[in-house]
């Protein structure tokens, strides 16, 4: 009986120790992700870019796949990753990367093979990493393996071998494609990476337009508070990747005064201010527009925000392809009047006009006018003489 009983006691004791481990783990994240790697990893697992075979295995030496390589990329770009039917005979809608596959090959990051084969089980090898790279981000490389690895070294991205060379012909494993990938996100992984010490102490105010019970403009379904929101949330992701301090005047579906917008964004000492909109006319208009303050009487920053304006109506103009209704002067808009930093107000398009209204439902127009706004934002700051260099990367 006394036997009994210590061995019940060891295995009980054995499985609390075994629960124990097994939540440390799970608390520290993967296991098998060497150190040198482990911020690269995690910043991919927070934004669910990379994921693991399970809570605390990233599978770090397995190679990677192409369909792998598909999803990775493809959800660092925020393409449709939706499952559905491709070009390919070995890729079904029921494939995992079908939807990541297609955008990819759509947006000309990848190809595939003689046949209507994309083999999305074959290794991809380090020459083809950095040539898929080099596409998603839009690095110059002069069709060649060489020139990708050129882009990837050059920018403190990739590092070469030992042996002096790049090692375009050896298959590239799951951890090392992830550092790669992690560090074109964000140039902050880079080796060498430096950034203008100022920008630190400046903040950034993104305003998302209405909310709440105020939905704004309103058109073939859409509502304008919607749509401003979910832009504002992917400028402010692109930002927080900066060293810039960035904060929104709501991230959820509420509804601040103007006079609480204003004050919120003097109160957090902002130093330039982005409110985001769109437009309605009867369905008879389209285009994009951005406003600034025309008086020094309440906002003595017009320059500044004219300026301001103009980098984002450019950046605009330029990524969602709308008619350019130009940078306007306003004597009224109540969050540019009485603002105390350079603000401007972007009209992204027209919600009532059906070409306006399809891009502004559409995830991926969403992504690339945040983009847009943010470009238009560290443009404002290279021209004030910042060295910005470094950041524009972060939204290829």
């Amino acid at each position: 009986m006394k036997r009994i009983f210590v061995v019940a006691t060891l295995v009980f004791s054995l499985v609390v120790s075994l629960v124990h481990f097994q939540t440390a783990v799970q608390a520290n994240g993967f296991v098998d992700v060497p150190d040198r790697a482990a911020k690269e990893v995690n910043y991919l697992a927070e934004r669910k870019v990379a994921n693991g075979y399970s809570s605390s295995i990233f599978g770090s030496t397995r190679t990677v796949t192409r369909a792998e390589a598909a999803a990775f990329i493809g959800r660092a770009l925020q393409l449709n990753g939706t499952q559905r039917n491709t070009r390919f005979r070995d890729v079904g809608s029921g494939h995992f990367a079908s939807g990541y596959i297609q955008s990819a090959v759509e947006r000309g990051i990848l190809s595939g093979y003689g046949g209507g084969y994309f083999r999305p089980n074959q290794a991809v090898t380090r020459g083809e990493m950095a040539v898929m790279i080099s596409k998603a981000f839009g690095y110059s490389y002069g069709g060649s393996l060489s020139g990708a690895a050129r882009a990837l070294l050059s920018r403190g991205i990739a590092n070469g071998l030992e042996d002096g060379t790049f090692g375009a012909s050896q298959r590239v494993i799951r951890v090392d494609f992830a550092v790669v990938l992690a560090r074109a996100m964000n140039p902050a992984f880079r080796s060498g990476y430096t950034v203008d010490p100022r920008l630190s102490n400046q903040v950034v105010i993104i305003d998302p337009g209405h909310g709440g019970s105020d939905p704004g403009a309103s058109g073939l379904g859409l509502n304008e508070k919607d749509v401003v929101l979910d832009t504002g949330l992917r400028l402010n992701e692109l930002l927080k990747q900066t060293p810039l301090t960035v904060h929104m005047t709501r991230t959820n579906d509420t509804l601040p005064s103007l006079a609480d917008r204003v004050n919120f964004a003097k109160n957090r000492g902002g130093n330039v201010f982005v409110s985001i909109h769109a437009n309605a006319l009867n369905g008879s208009a389209t285009g994009t527009e951005t406003y600034y303050y025309s008086e020094a009487n309440t906002n003595p920053h017009v320059a500044d925000s004219r300026l301001l304006a103009e980098k984002i109506q450019r950046r605009l103009v330029m990524a969602w392809h709308l008619r350019d209704r130009g940078v306007k002067q306003t004597s009224k808009l109540y969050v540019l009047k009485n603002n105390s930093m350079p603000a401007a107000l972007a009209e992204l398009g027209f919600i009532d006009h059906p070409e306006d209204n399809q891009k502004l439902r559409s995830d991926y127009w969403r992504n690339a006018a945040a983009k847009a706004i943010y470009y238009g934002i560290i443009d404002y700051y290279n021209e004030k003489g910042y060295d910005v260099d470094a950041l524009y990367d972060i939204a290829r």
